[in-house]
């Protein structure tokens, strides 16, 4: 019976390279139309002119989605450690609600300081990430839980940080 599984998994991967030519273009039509867009996305939030609280929100959305989609997520970033050319193809979820979140900033920050505000939106791109929250749970030894408190709290105090600026 296990020779059969084995089978089976080995006629399943060959059907499935007939229509991609490789594990990164499968897992990225996998995972794509998965996401939201980011204002369905936050719309939770999307009354409040908090970036702070946005941020927040959106941080913990992406990294509980990753969570929820941790095995295709982790394999698409080791198919694009190993083909770097392929990263700009990586679904890019993030850099959406790190827009959408940080919209209340666009008329203040964004104008009286764009390089602080593209620097803030880098900053964030960091750490509201999937390399971020596995580098939390594999290196450091935190459960998923704390490594998404964790996170939030950085992109918390990151944005905290750059509304200061501007007050």
């Amino acid at each position: 019976m296990r020779a059969d599984s084995h089978e089976n998994r080995e006629s399943d991967l060959a059907t499935a390279y007939r229509y991609f030519p490789d594990l990164h273009s499968l897992i990225s039509e996998a995972l794509s139309g998965v996401w939201p867009p980011p204002a369905e996305a936050l719309a939770p939030v999307a009354d409040s002119a908090d970036p702070v609280e946005r941020t927040a929100f959106a941080c913990e959305f992406l990294l509980r989605g990753v969570l929820a989609r941790e095995g295709a997520v982790r394999a698409m970033i080791a198919a694009t450690i190993t083909r770097p050319a392929t990263a700009t193809a990586r679904p890019g979820i993030r850099f959406g609600l790190i827009d959408h979140a940080l919209r209340p900033l666009d008329g203040t920050l964004g104008v009286t300081d764009p390089e602080a505000f593209a620097q803030l939106k880098r900053d964030l791109a960091v750490v509201v990430s999937a390399e971020a929250l596995f580098t939390l749970m594999d290196l450091c030894g935190l459960d998923p839980q704390a490594a998404v408190a964790s996170a939030v709290r950085t992109a918390t105090s990151l944005t905290q940080a750059a509304v200061r600026t501007i007050e």
